[in-house]
C-alpha cells in the first residue's frame, strides 16, 4: 500500500451485546495477510471490549494498534476524539492495511459516516463497508419491534432500525441459539434489501465482509436514518452505571442476580470483571438481558477490583438500588 492509497475502514455496528467484539476478535485471528488496526468505542466509563481485544493482539494487530474510547459516542465528539484517534492510527510506524471500528451498541452509524467527509481524513481513508450485527434470537423474539400504536418508535427500535438501514451487510449473530426457525423469523423481521447472513461465535469468512469497496461516505442518501436533518443526536434515552462489588463466592449466584435485574429493572446489558474468593483469575461477566455468560479469562494484574457496567434505558438506571439488589443476592 502506497502513502497515496486510501486506507479502507470497516464500521461494525449493532445493538448492545450483538457480538461485535467477538466478530472483531475473529477478524484479528484471521487477518488474510492484512495488518489491522482497531478503534473500539464504549458507551460506559469502564472499557471492557478493548481489553478483550488486546488479549488477542499479535504481529498482525499489535496492542498499540488497538485503541479504546470509553464513555461517549465518537460521532458526537468528532473533532475532539474521532479525528485525532484516526490520525494517530494512520501515523503508526507501520501503516495499517485496514482499520476496524467497533461502535458502541447505542451508536447511530450514519453520523459517524458523515465524519469521514472531514477534510483532515477524507483524502486518506474510505469506508469500505458498514457491517450491522443483529442478535438473531432477540430479533426473532420481537425485542426491536416498534410500538405501532405509539406516536414514535421506541428508543430500542429506532437505534436498531438506523443500524440496519445504514448497513451494507447484516450478520445474524448467535444463530446457534436462534435455530432455523428463529433465523427465519429474524430474516422476516429485518426490513432490508442488503444481504443477511447467519453467524455463530463471530465466525465468518473475512473475505465476505472486508473488501466491499462500498465508499459508504459517498452513499449517505441511500442510508436513511430516523435522525436525518438533525444537526446531532443524543443518547438521553439510555444511561449507564458502574457498580463496584466486593469479592464474590459463587459466580452462578451472581449470574442469577443479573438475570433477576434484567427481569425486574429492565437492564439491557451488563459487562465487566469480578474477583472471586480464592481464585487468582478474574471473572469476565457478559450479559444481554437474562442471557448471562461468565468465564475466567486471565490472572488479575494490579488490584482485584470488581466493577460491572450496567446499561439500560434512562429511567431504569438507579446505581444505588442496583448495587443493593446485587449485594442482597450474593
Amino acid at each position: 500500500m502506497t502513502d497515496l492509497t486510501k486506507i479502507p475502514v470497516t464500521v461494525i455496528t449493532g445493538f448492545l451485546g450483538a457480538g461485535k467484539t467477538t466478530l472483531i476478535r475473529h477478524l484479528i485471528q484471521n487477518p488474510q495477510g492484512k495488518r489491522l488496526a482497531v478503534l473500539v468505542n464504549e458507551f460506559g466509563t469502564v472499557g471492557v471490549d478493548g481489553d478483550i481485544l488486546k488479549s488477542c493482539a499479535d504481529e498482525n494487530c499489535p496492542a498499540e494498534n488497538i485503541v479504546e474510547l470509553a464513555n461517549g459516542c465518537i460521532c458526537c465528539t468528532v473533532a475532539d476524539d474521532f479525528i485525532p484517534t484516526i490520525e494517530a492510527l494512520m501515523a503508526l510506524p507501520v501503516r495499517p492495511d485496514h482499520i476496524l471500528i467497533e461502535t458502541s451498541g447505542l451508536a447511530l452509524p450514519k453520523p459517524l459516516l458523515k465524519a469521514f467527509d472531514w477534510p483532515a481524513i477524507r483524502s486518506r481513508i474510505t469506508v469500505d463497508g458498514v457491517i450491522a450485527l443483529a442478535d438473531a434470537e432477540a430479533v426473532a423474539a420481537g425485542r426491536f419491534v416498534p410500538e405501532t400504536e405509539a406516536e414514535h418508535d421506541t428508543p430500542l427500535a429506532e437505534v436498531f432500525e438506523d443500524q440496519i438501514a445504514c448497513a451494507d451487510i447484516v450478520l445474524l449473530s448467535k444463530a446457534d441459539l436462534a435455530g432455523d426457525a428463529g433465523i427465519a423469523a429474524a430474516r422476516a423481521a429485518i426490513d432490508t434489501a442488503r444481504p443477511v447472513l447467519p453467524m455463530t461465535d463471530g465466525v465468518i469468512d473475512p473475505r465476505v465482509i472486508l473488501g466491499l469497496n462500498a465508499a459508504a461516505e459517498d452513499d449517505l442518501a441511500a442510508r436513511p436514518s430516523h435522525h436525518d436533518g438533525a444537526d446531532d443526536h443524543e443518547h438521553e434515552d439510555f444511561d449507564s452505571a458502574v457498580i463496584e462489588l466486593p469479592e464474590i463466592a459463587d459466580p452462578e449466584r451472581l449470574a442469577e442476580a443479573i438475570r433477576t435485574l434484567a427481569r425486574d429493572r429492565h437492564i439491557l446489558r451488563v459487562k465487566g470483571h469480578v474477583a472471586v474468593a480464592g481464585k487468582p483469575m478474574r471473572l469476565l461477566v457478559q450479559a444481554v438481558g437474562e442471557r448471562v455468560r461468565h468465564q475466567f479469562d486471565r490472572p488479575w494484574q494490579g488490584a482485584r477490583q470488581s466493577r460491572l457496567v450496567v446499561i439500560a434505558e434512562h429511567d431504569h438506571i438507579d446505581a444505588d438500588a442496583i448495587r443493593a439488589d446485587l449485594l442482597a443476592a450474593l
